[in-house]
């Protein structure tokens, strides 16, 4: 009786303990799959959000930065507090001419007015004065938007100023030299007229030559 009485007993703690060890691990289980399925929604739902903003928001970002960076460099290129800038300097620094000495060389033939009246090379710019520059067979028409003494790219230096220039003027078409092969000499006579006829320099137009 003590021997069944014990293996009844010992039956009855085998089963307890299993049913004890299997709730925690079936719960476990349950709990730890909910919450892998809770962080994988939340994690890929997020993921999607962010992504789709930076992919909505990229050119506009980019812009601004350019324009900052253009304005930053420009506040850089300034002149410190209470120092001027000569009109010679400003328009190479803002790429209107390629060196100082060609803006020093307009400035003195009289190809650049500042609000109308011609001005020497240490004429001091300010912001808001009109510069026009004839240079290169072209008219350069600005207003000073900002007063730098250091030379800089193309990009900062449209940030310096307005352009009210006029268009370019085409360009006219030039009738291509005559070309001769290497070795054939000096152009004869003949060869002189071809060239004249193809140049327009002896047209019917202009009339009988005079002997």
């Amino acid at each position: 009786m003590a021997s069944g009485t014990q293996g009844t007993n010992g039956t009855q703690r085998n089963e307890t303990r299993r049913e004890d060890s299997g709730r925690p691990v079936t719960n476990g289980s349950a709990g730890a799959t909910a919450t892998d399925t809770g962080r994988g929604t939340g994690t890929g739902a997020g993921t999607g959000d962010i992504g789709a903003g930076a992919g909505t928001d990229v050119s506009a970002v980019t812009s601004t930065d350019t324009d900052a960076d253009a304005v930053a460099v420009a506040k850089a290129a300034a002149p410190a507090s209470g120092e001027t800038v000569r009109v010679d300097s400003w328009i190479w620094s803002v790429r209107l001419v390629k060196t100082r000495s060609m803006g020093a060389t307009a400035c003195r033939g009289g190809h650049v007015r500042v609000n109308g009246e011609r001005v020497k090379p240490a004429y001091a710019v300010r912001v808001g004065d009109e510069v026009r520059l004839r240079h290169a067979e072209r008219e350069r028409v600005v207003v000073v938007k900002r007063v730098i003494r250091k030379r800089v790219g193309a990009t900062v230096a449209a940030e310096c100023y307005v352009d009210n220039s006029p268009p370019p003027p085409p360009r006219e078409a030039v009738a291509p030299a005559g070309i001769r092969d290497r070795g054939t000499g000096r152009p004869t006579k003949r060869d002189r007229r071809e060239l004249e006829r193809l140049r327009g320099l002896n047209s019917p137009d202009s009339g009988p030559k005079t002997p």
